[in-house]
């Protein structure tokens, strides 16, 4: 992790803010590389984070079993594990609609004339739960009231340019900067 600002002690205090932050949401040791370019003057904020890669997606062949009956145009799943129910039903929802889903308990589901194939679905993917807490320890990070931001994410990489005026180009290829240095090491 590097924090670059003209000012010393800022960028000591501004480095104790990120790593207390990166800790209170739980991300710490899933970020490869963090760099932090913060210069008041101007007014600019410049965060890249460099993540690292989670585990693999939760598919619902993980934790059920499934069988589609044909006479009655219903496909029965059984659940094997209890863990990842809500985020399938909420898959399910999404997909059938809420009205075709029905759970008679909670080893079994029910999905009433199925539209769409079962095989493969991402139930959880620990990927984008990585970004949802970064993104919301970025947003924690950024200073108050930068609320002119260029957003950039790419891979594992993502990237805020932040003020509280006008975009200035000048500042975009700071960006780059940060993202290219970032990216090779």
């Amino acid at each position: 992790m590097k924090v670059e600002c003209y000012d010393e002690n800022g960028a000591a205090v501004y480095d104790m803010i990120v790593r207390h932050i990166l800790q209170e949401v739980q991300v710490t040791r899933s970020i490869g590389d963090l760099r932090v370019y913060v210069d008041p003057r101007e007014p600019l904020f410049i965060i890249v984070v460099k993540l690292e890669k989670a585990s693999q997606p939760i598919v619902i062949e993980d934790f059920t079993e499934y069988e589609f009956n044909k006479a009655g145009n219903e496909m029965f799943i059984k659940i094997k594990d209890e863990t990842y129910l809500p985020d399938l039903l909420e898959k399910l929802w999404e997909r059938e609609g809420r009205n075709k889903i029905h759970q008679p308990n909670r080893y079994e589901v029910i999905i009433d004339d199925p539209t769409s194939d079962l095989e493969g679905l991402v139930v959880r993917d620990p990927q984008d739960d990585l970004k949802k807490k970064v993104y919301d320890a970025i947003f924690r990070i950024i200073p108050e009231g930068f609320r002119v931001i260029d957003h950039r994410s790419e891979d594992n990489i993502i990237a805020l340019t932040c003020t509280d005026e006008m975009m200035k180009d000048e500042w975009l290829k700071k960006t780059d900067e940060i993202i290219s240095e970032v990216k090779n090491e």
